[in-house]
């Protein structure tokens, strides 16, 4: 009976964990929504096919716009989300990671009710810029949080649900978009992603800071208490707390810390305040201008553009539009099966990360399979053959799920130390939604001036340099303990910080 108990209230507290991970990434889930919203939709929304029925409401039945008009719709939500980016890093760093998501409710909730509600191109563009800003900020702080609160033998599993949410966000936009895209019912698509975010805010309250964030701030009981309701048990916890302290001069009992922090107070308080300086977060700027960090960013900017510019993109904001002429009514449902083929090839690839593949062999596979998959989409296009296109669509899904999809998230937080992760992190997003805009931007125009189907050629070609770029210069990070380990350094390179 004991056991029976036992176990129950170690299940009851697991589910804890699980309901703090699905609220946090609801904000990923937000970035795959709003990343496909308009590809449905996209001929109601412009005006290019009108429906026949009576608007019900006094708001336009659409809003005509030009190709660049809503390439510009469409890639200013990177926009957005270059700034939230940038500035999600900082703000989680000084206020915590709980407080940053909090705040970030505001822009994800307050941008699609705007947008829902444009009557013209400039205001949908300010409410897909504001759920950019959310989006952006969400993808650095969510796989930060994530890999602070997972157990260490389970990060990459568990920091491949950012992406597995992204791909629930695209699944579920499409598959709204294909029953609601006619008349003035597309602006329910873009207004219930403000209800998502509304939910998210709510439920955030209901969960707990980053413990290794509070232990890093000296407020270890606080930190105790978090990672015992994720954990729903105390064993382990000293051990994975004590694995944060890479300074050595904090420690899990509340009294010695005080009384430490007090004795530091009166004996030595210049010296205090020299390490709680050196000990603080590095700024944006700070990380690239230390060589110990340098060569980490350059990794992840280098995976994040991989990401991007071999052009999952293209079908998941565009494939509907694209596949148009060739599959005809089938594009909404092809790309209704692309989303869902994309959650459950991200889920099933997940534990691969973990394996002896690890990070690096998903990501080269990855590679591999997208540039193969563009090089025979590119031909199934160009030569009319639909079912080779359509095959090649579900493979080039497929092989970003892999690894180009869930890899890149997490490894900002296992090629640096505590110190740069925030830091590195919005430099991974910064890279991440300027390749973003570009595809965003450029495609359909790129695409309409050289013809369907070229671009894929393009992609593959970009995907062969990330290919040599990726094996040669990004390391695996799996099973390493910290930045010296990862980049092999002496102990204490890394500013003789070590993670």
């Amino acid at each position: 009976m004991a056991r029976l108990q036992t176990f129950a209230k170690q299940f009851r507290q697991t589910l804890f964990f699980y309901f703090v991970l699905f609220t946090v990434t609801l904000g990923p889930l937000l970035f795959g929504y709003h990343l496909a919203e308009l590809n449905a939709p996209s001929e109601i929304i412009t005006c290019k096919r009108k429906s026949i029925r009576q608007a019900s409401t006094s708001l336009p039945q659409c809003i005509a716009m030009t190709p660049t008009e809503f390439g510009l719709v469409q890639s200013i939500f990177t926009l957005g989300g270059l700034i939230g980016a940038l500035s999600a890093g900082p703000l989680s760093s000084k206020r915590g990671r709980l407080h940053t998501m909090g705040l970030n409710t505001i822009p994800i909730t307050l941008g699609p009710i705007v947008a829902a509600l444009a009557p013209n191109v400039a205001t949908m563009s300010i409410g897909r810029l504001l759920s950019g800003i959310g989006a952006g900020a969400a993808l650095v702080v969510v796989p930060i949080y994530i890999s602070e609160i997972a157990p260490p033998e389970r990060k990459g599993f568990y920091g491949s649900f950012t992406q597995i949410m992204t791909n629930v966000g695209i699944f579920i936009t499409q598959l709204i978009g294909y029953w609601l895209s006619h008349d003035s019912a597309w602006r329910a698509i873009l207004g219930i992603a403000g209800i998502i975010g509304l939910i998210q805010a709510v439920q955030l309250f209901f969960t707990v800071e980053s413990p290794k964030w509070l232990t890093e701030r000296g407020r270890s009981k606080e930190a105790r208490h978090a990672l015992h309701k994720l954990r729903g048990t105390e064993e382990g916890i000293d051990e994975e707390i004590k694995s944060w302290d890479s300074s050595g001069t904090k420690t899990t009992d509340d009294d010695n810390d005080a009384t430490e922090r007090q004795g530091l107070l009166s004996h030595n308080n210049d010296e205090s305040q020299s390490n709680d300086k050196e000990n603080s977060d590095l700024s944006f700027l700070q990380v690239f201008k230390d060589s110990h960090y340098r060569p980490a960013i350059f990794a992840i900017l280098l995976v994040m553009a991989s990401q991007q510019l071999i052009g999952i993109n293209s079908i998941v904001m565009y494939g509907v539009s694209l596949l148009s002429n060739l599959l005809s009514s089938s594009s909404a449902l092809l790309n209704i099966l692309v989303s869902l083929l994309n959650i459950v090839a991200t889920s099933a690839f997940a534990p691969l990360t973990d394996s002896r593949l690890g990070r690096k062999g998903c990501l080269l596979s990855s590679i591999a399979g997208m540039s193969v998959s563009a090089i025979l989409l590119g031909i199934g296009i160009r030569a009319g053959i639909k079912a080779l296109s359509a095959v090649c669509v579900l493979t080039f899904v497929a092989s970003f799920a892999l690894g180009l999809g869930p890899v890149p998230f997490m490894l900002a937080s296992e090629l640096v130390d505590t110190k740069g992760v925030s830091a590195t992190q919005s430099w991974a997003l910064a890279g991440n939604w300027i390749a973003t805009f570009l595809v965003a931007q450029f495609f359909p125009i790129v695409n309409e001036k050289l013809g369907k189907g070229i671009t894929y050629f393009i992609f593959a070609g970009l995907g062969l340099v990330f290919f040599v770029s990726v094996g040669w210069y990004v390391p695996e990070t799996r099973g390493k303990k910290g930045m010296n380990e990862v980049w092999g350094y002496e102990d204490g390179g890394a500013g003789g910080h070590e993670d």
